[in-house]
């Protein structure tokens, strides 16, 4: 089973990272979801009233709900090239650092990258 992981396909950091990281997905572990899909489907009711614009979401293949930081360690974990990086983002207290890291990001990114007027697959 694959984990599924949920980004904003109108930004285009979003899009940029999802496409590095589909050419790093050497063992096909991930599906990728655009969460304008979300708002049309009722297949996603476990991300119903999550900031799914504000962070990135994974359902990981065993269920778990991640989000922001804790996406981006598992989706680094999951994919071979990536795999350390990802284990440092394990260490104590590295969410302490990685989690308002990755919000200020987020916060940050349509007044950095802009916005596309359409979401990019």
């Amino acid at each position: 089973m694959k984990h599924t992981v949920f980004y904003d396909a109108q930004c285009p950091l979003c899009f940029s990272i999802k496409r590095v990281l589909r050419r790093l997905d050497w063992f096909n572990k991930l599906e990728w979801i655009p969460v304008q899909e979300v708002e049309k489907s009722n297949d996603f009711r476990y991300l119903a009233g999550k900031d799914i614009y504000d962070q990135i979401y994974m359902r990981t293949s065993n269920g778990k709900l991640l989000a922001g930081f804790y996406t981006i360690r598992k989706l680094l974990v999951s994919l071979p090239l990536t795999f350390y990086a990802g284990v440092l983002m394990y260490l104590p207290f590295a969410s302490r650092l990685g989690s308002p890291l990755y919000k200020w990001i987020s916060k940050n990114r349509y007044d950095w990258f802009g916005r596309y007027e359409t979401p990019r697959k």
